[in-house]
C-alpha cells in the first residue's frame, strides 16, 4: 500500500502557538508543532502537509484544493470549530475522512468552546491531549481508512 497522505489544518490563532496562553497551549511555536507531527506521522508511514490560516474561506480554499488528493484531513479548525457552517459544508463536499483535534480539553472550558458545528463531517475527535492529540488523531484517522 502506498503512504497515506494528510492535510493538517490549523486555524486561527494556532500561528501564535508558544506566545498565546502556554498554561492551556503550551511552549512549542507552531513550526515546532508542525515539526513535531510530521515526524510521528513519518514513523506511522504517513505523509503531511500543513496548512494554517486565520481566514475561514482559505481554509475553505485549501480543503477544496485537497479533494482528490489527500486521503484524510487533521483539522483544528480553532474559534472557527464553534459557528463556521462554511467549514463544515466544505469539508462534507470533499467527503474526505476528517479528524478534529484542540489541544485544549475544550469540554472543560467555557461553555461556548463545547459546541462543535464542524464535528458532524468529522469521523475522529480528540480533545484536551496536548500536542499528543494531533498524533492520535491521525493514527485513529490511519485505521478508519485502512481499514
Amino acid at each position: 500500500m502506498n503512504k497515506l497522505k494528510f492535510l493538517v489544518i490549523n486555524g486561527p490563532n494556532l500561528n501564535m502557538l508558544g506566545i498565546r496562553e502556554p498554561s492551556i497551549y503550551g511552549n512549542f511555536t507552531y513550526p515546532m508543532l508542525c515539526d513535531f507531527i510530521q515526524e510521528k506521522a513519518e514513523t506511522m508511514k504517513i505523509e503531511t502537509s500543513f496548512f494554517q490560516s486565520n481566514h475561514e474561506g482559505d481554509i475553505i480554499d485549501k480543503i477544496h484544493e485537497a479533494y482528490q488528493k489527500f486521503d484524510g484531513i487533521v483539522i483544528n479548525p480553532g474559534a472557527f470549530t464553534h459557528y463556521s457552517y462554511a467549514i463544515l459544508d466544505a469539508l462534507k463536499a470533499v467527503a474526505i475522512p476528517t479528524a478534529e483535534v484542540h489541544i485544549s480539553d475544550v469540554n472543560e472550558r467555557e461553555e461556548f468552546r463545547k459546541i462543535s458545528v464542524v464535528r458532524p463531517a468529522c469521523c475522529v475527535t480528540v480533545s484536551g491531549r496536548g500536542y499528543d492529540g494531533y498524533i492520535e488523531a491521525i493514527a485513529e484517522l490511519a485505521k478508519k481508512i485502512i481499514n
